[in-house]
């Protein structure tokens, strides 16, 4: 068995940014011409952009919550950390059919033993993103949401059956949760995740963005407009046992005395100007599920 020695362990540690940080986060800027925005998933037709939209980078100060996990929860700001979670051996991240057949049932009882009332959840996607030019999915360096209201209640009625998709959606509780979790050995040093808490983000800085596929299929996400009131965080020195539940929609902050504060966080990787240049790069995987109930 290796031991480590606790220099080692201290050096380690050291080289992690901690505490609060200002830093540039790249908010929405509307097309000069006014145009409702849009995306293209896939490769765009002859003749559009991927995007008509630009970015406003901002400085902001963004609080580490390392310490005070537990001061957050999904009903009052849209995140939450589980902490000390395992993984089993049995998952391979580099295996699609392996992340689906062994890490998707982790997170589907994690999310059911997490969430108070909840009664079923559907996992429908997930991402991994590494920090490297080869890498077909990197740390996306622009404030979003992952879902509008309208998006969420298309993904009901994509993925679940005509009429359970309609009497859910005529007042049954359901949410998307994207489950969050670091793939790196060693604490996370670039290209941490930033998070707004739900309940000080203004419904008029949210933007409907239209999302294209080539297929046809028409999605939403959302843009973000910077607001100085807006209450960035993030958690500094995330391990692999860490997991951080992205509220992207729930049907309860639609109903007046829910007491849910909004029901949708906005997030982005951010560069911390005190990574060192030679950090290793963030490895991640996010996990989309609906959650039912109570």
């Amino acid at each position: 068995m290796a031991i480590s020695h606790p220099a080692q362990l201290s050096k380690e540690e050291d080289r992690v940014p901690r505490g609060p940080v200002t830093a540039t986060l790249n908010f929405y800027a509307p097309s000069p011409d006014g145009a409702a925005p849009f995306n293209h998933v896939d490769t765009p037709p002859a003749g559009l952009s991927v995007r008509n939209f630009s970015d406003s980078p901002q400085q902001v100060q963004i609080t580490d919550i390392r310490g005070s996990e537990s001061d957050f929860t999904l009903d009052g700001d849209a995140f939450q950390v589980l902490s000390s979670v395992p993984t089993s051996p049995s998952v391979d991240f580099t295996s699609e059919d392996s992340i689906t057949t062994h890490y998707y049932p982790e997170i589907t009882s994690l999310l059911l033993s997490a969430i108070p009332g909840s009664t079923n959840v559907l996992i429908f996607d997930h991402t991994i993103r590494r920090t490297s030019p080869s890498s077909p999915r990197n740390p996306v360096q622009r404030v979003h949401i992952d879902q509008t209201p309208y998006s969420a209640a298309q993904r009901v009625k994509r993925h679940i059956t005509s009429s359970s998709a309609d009497r859910i959606l005529s007042g049954v509780r359901y949410r998307i949760v994207n489950v969050w979790r670091p793939l790196n050995k060693t604490p996370v040093e670039s290209f941490p995740l930033a998070f707004a808490s739900s309940s000080s983000l203004d419904d008029k800085d949210i933007i409907p963005v239209e999302h294209r596929y080539a297929s046809g299929y028409l999605g939403q996400t959302a843009a973000i407009q910077h607001n100085p009131d807006q209450k960035w965080y993030y958690l500094s020195g995330m391990t692999g046992d860490e997991r951080l539940l992205l509220e992207c929609f729930d049907s309860e902050a639609l109903m007046d005395g829910s007491g849910v504060q909004g029901g949708r966080v906005a997030h982005t990787a951010f560069a911390d100007p005190r990574s060192r240049p030679d950090a290793e790069g963030r490895e991640s995987i996010e996990v989309r599920a609906l959650v039912f109930g109570p």
